[in-house]
């Protein structure tokens, strides 16, 4: 197995999300793929232009990512500042990333309005989630790269036997 794979940042433990923290994942599977030097760490966000720590950042309520990179849809954060461009530029940089890699997979932090690819925030800072993917998902997804949410390392497991 030589597969790469791209993963958020932050599930390494790097400080890179909204409030400043890691989000430390432990896995066995997770730590085997770091061992054999299979993960791509990145932050689409930092690499998007944000500072670390930064407002949260939500889609519009009832859209998705693939809206806002179709300009369907903005994504805004808690202040009201539109900041679509930034999250734009982080997906298209994620993307050239994993094309670079040769990843043909990504796990990512789910919920984020840049890597949910099961549940993104409401769009309202209400702290509601709902079905939904982020801008780094959609457009990974459009590049042909699958993604896997932090929780379904076991389904990635699985796709890397084949």
């Amino acid at each position: 197995m030589s597969q790469k794979i791209l993963i958020s940042a932050c599930l390494l433990g790097q400080p890179v999300r909204y409030n400043g923290r890691g989000l430390s994942l432990e896995s066995q599977l997770l730590d085997l793929w770091k061992e054999k030097g299979l993960l791509v760490p990145i932050c689409p966000e930092v690499e998007g232009g944000f500072p670390t720590p930064r407002p949260p950042a939500e889609i519009e309520p009832n859209m998705a990512g693939t809206d806002v990179l179709d300009h369907g849809a903005r994504v805004k954060d808690v202040t009201g500042a539109d900041v679509t461009d930034g999250f734009v530029a982080g997906a298209r940089i994620a993307v050239r990333a994993a094309l670079d890699a040769g990843c043909r997979f990504a796990i990512l932090t789910d919920g984020s309005p840049s890597c949910g690819s099961v549940r993104i925030y409401s769009g309202r800072h209400d702290g509601e989630k709902r079905e939904g993917i982020g801008v780094v998902t959609a457009a990974l997804r459009q590049a042909g790269i699958e993604v896997f949410a932090q929780h379904q390392l076991k389904e990635l497991a699985l796709r890397l036997e084949h």
